[in-house]
């Protein structure tokens, strides 16, 4: 006798929630290796990206076979789709976290606490973990509450992506011995700007299967 739906959308949730704690730790491994110059954590991330990948496309065939084999309605159908969703906005930040390891495997020097102080990239994952973390919650207890929190501190991601370049230019003015380190630093801030782009697609999700609403196209966000 097969199992009834409620049980294959709970194994599902409980998935996206493993794969949500293995993207996480990369992201922290990524900030890190950054602080202390880490390239054997650097690397690490890079390896495990793998386990990223094939989380994503377990979920995605799991989704498929719930789609085929029980035809979900209501609140499950919601579910479903949204979890395909929120399962490659999750993969995507794993690449964006892969991403910042490369870097550090890239430059020859360590980044000054000067430069990451002002540029306030530390302060950017910091609210990229708040907003993820966040999200996670807001996933498993299916609070939409929560899940519009992430909005106004995307924009402050987006804030100071926006500032970057300019700080950017002036940096390498007052620090030109730092060229390299200031350009890899400027291309995390551009990377860590999606993190929440891609943590506030996922509470549109949340929002979406919870309440049966679709804000993509709603300006307010309300």
């Amino acid at each position: 006798m097969a199992a009834p739906i409620e049980y294959e959308v709970q194994q599902l949730k409980e998935e996206v929630i493993n794969m949500w704690i293995l993207v996480r730790s990369q992201l922290q491994k990524a900030k890190n290796a950054i602080v202390n110059f880490d390239r054997d954590l650097a690397r690490e991330v890079i390896v495990k990206e793998k386990r990223v990948n094939s989380y994503e496309l377990k979920i995605d065939r799991d989704c498929e076979n719930i789609f085929a084999l029980r035809t979900p309605v209501a609140v499950d159908l919601r579910f479903v789709l949204a979890v395909l969703k929120i399962n490659s906005n999750l993969e995507r930040i794993g690449d964006i976290a892969e991403g910042i390891a490369k870097y550090i495997l890239n430059t020859e020097h360590s980044f000054s606490k000067q430069l990451l102080k002002e540029s306030q990239v530390l302060d950017m994952l910091d609210v990229s973990f708040s907003v993820l973390d966040d999200a996670l919650a807001a996933f498993e207890n299916e609070n939409t509450i929560l899940a519009r929190s992430i909005f106004q501190r995307d924009e402050f991601l987006d804030e100071i992506n926006l500032s970057s370049t300019e700080f950017a230019m002036q940096y390498i003015n007052e620090h030109p011995d730092e060229l390299e380190q200031i350009l890899y630093i400027y291309s995390v801030i551009r990377k860590i700007e999606r993190i929440g782009d891609q943590t506030k697609n996922i509470a549109e999700e949340i929002i979406f299967y919870v309440e049966a609403r679709v804000l993509k196209h709603n300006n307010d966000q309300a």
